[in-house]
């Protein structure tokens, strides 16, 4: 095959290259079999005609749109490999010569992957990470697990604040009722916010038995429109006042909590490790970030094709519909639901799409500087862990993902684990503040 690649600019350039004729021949043929069937030439029955007849009444040419549509793909994708870019987007593709019993010419505007001058990308300075478990993280925790197993005791006294009270209330606006205004025997727990703000607060320091009429004012930004920025007046009859009686700390409560652990030691040593495990994980995150982020901001990368964001927008809105679908909600659901639409969800991948395909970019130079490669061994291993998270055979991922788009996803998490591994904890450097504190 024939290749000549100019470029023209910093991300765009013109690719000629030669279709031969065994492949024009293949592509003819291919073509004439899809006409044939509904041809009608006359004295031969529809989709009998030979070859040689249809050249003679119609002409070889008129088959050259269809088998350059057939060959074209594997040609230009071929003439991409041998120039050695990367091409991005929907090339623009025009045929320079299609003589009859001589290869094809085309030339194609192809946009490619901008240049990436890497710098430094190891023993980059991260912030150091804490990852010391406290004895009020786990007493934290403690008190969250309390709260799940708290009790409601009736009171007598006036309801407070984490109290919850069981009531009836009907709203009216403009002494007219509205829909979802009203309700019987309604647990509401005081301090939650789950109602209009300002209603919770007017039942505070009132006792069951009690009549409150609660005036409220809707937010203008309310959901339901006809009712937004409006005043409302619930008549409100107060049932039941109940407050929060939190389980003693002690053995019992722990092994109702958890039936591994047999007393409250044993808890707390327990909630200590899956702490500091959580801990971990996020301090290596955070790591990996940062890391990633000083390599970025380290290169110099030309201008980025339009082409290259909005191939990742779609990509990321395939992914995130993907597993919206996994989960039974189709894109017009997921949309209703969400009261949104698809411009909005583009919109929102939109915003750091560019910061994205930086990433990716110096991700993918350091892999090539690196000489980063992809074991049979891995690939393999990649091919189980995919088939079991998407509870999928072996073979249909395989024939699904080729080994070049496998290899990729390994050797841009091993550059970013390369870069992530030789980074430098450093502490937060002091505040000028304490900087002239520490001269006195």
């Amino acid at each position: 095959m024939s290749v000549k690649w100019n470029k023209t600019g910093k991300t765009t350039g013109e690719l000629t290259f030669d279709i031969s004729q065994a492949e024009v021949k293949l592509g003819l043929d291919q073509a004439f079999k899809r006409v044939k069937k509904n041809l009608r030439v006359p004295g031969f029955r529809k989709g009998h005609v030979s070859r040689v007849i249809f050249d003679q009444y119609y002409g070889e040419e008129a088959l050259y749109e269809d088998a350059l549509n057939l060959v074209l793909p594997n040609a230009y994708a071929a003439a991409i490999k041998e120039a050695g870019i990367s091409a991005v987007g929907q090339p623009q593709i025009i045929p320079d010569s299609m003589e009859k019993g001589k290869d094809w010419t085309m030339k194609a505007t192809v946009t490619v992957e901008p240049e990436v001058e890497l710098g430094d990308y190891k023993g980059i300075e991260v912030p150091k990470q804490n990852t010391r478990v406290y004895a009020k993280d786990i007493d934290a925790e403690l008190n969250k697990e309390r709260e799940k197993n708290a009790e409601l005791v009736l009171k007598k006294s006036a309801a407070a604040k984490g109290d919850t009270v069981t009531i009836d209330y009907k709203g009216t606006i403009d002494d007219k009722a509205f829909d979802g205004g009203s309700a019987e025997d309604y647990a509401l727990e005081l301090g939650s916010n789950t109602f209009i703000p300002g209603f919770e607060d007017q039942l505070i320091g009132h006792k069951a038995g009690d009549e409150v009429d609660v005036v409220v004012t809707f937010p203008e930004d309310y959901g339901a429109k006809d009712l937004a920025g409006k005043e409302a007046h619930f008549a409100t009859k107060i049932h039941e006042v109940k407050s929060k009686q939190l389980p003693k700390l002690d053995d019992e409560f722990a092994k109702d909590v958890d039936d591994s652990v047999d007393t409250l030691d044993d808890l707390k040593e327990k909630i200590k490790k899956d702490l500091k495990s959580k801990k971990e994980e996020a301090a290596k995150d955070a790591i990996e970030q940062a890391a990633i982020e000083g390599a970025v901001k380290n290169a110099k990368i030309d201008e980025i094709p339009d082409a290259m964001i909005q191939e990742d927008v779609n990509t990321q809105m395939n992914q995130y519909l993907g597993n919206m679908q996994r989960q039974g909600i189709d894109p017009q659901t997921y949309y209703k639901l969400t009261n949104t639409t698809e411009d909005q969800l583009r919109a929102q991948f939109s915003k750091d799409a560019a910061e994205r395909v930086k990433t990716n970019l110096v991700l993918e130079a350091i892999v090539k500087k690196e000489d980063i490669k992809a074991s049979k061994e891995e690939i393999d291993n990649e091919i189980k862990d995919l088939a079991g998270e998407y509870n999928m055979d072996e073979k249909t991922v395989r024939n699904t993902l080729t080994d070049d788009m496998l290899s990729h996803d390994i050797n841009v998490r091993k550059a970013i684990d390369l870069v992530a591994d030789s980074a430098k904890q450093v502490a937060k450097s002091k505040s000028k503040k304490d900087d002239k504190k520490s001269e006195k």
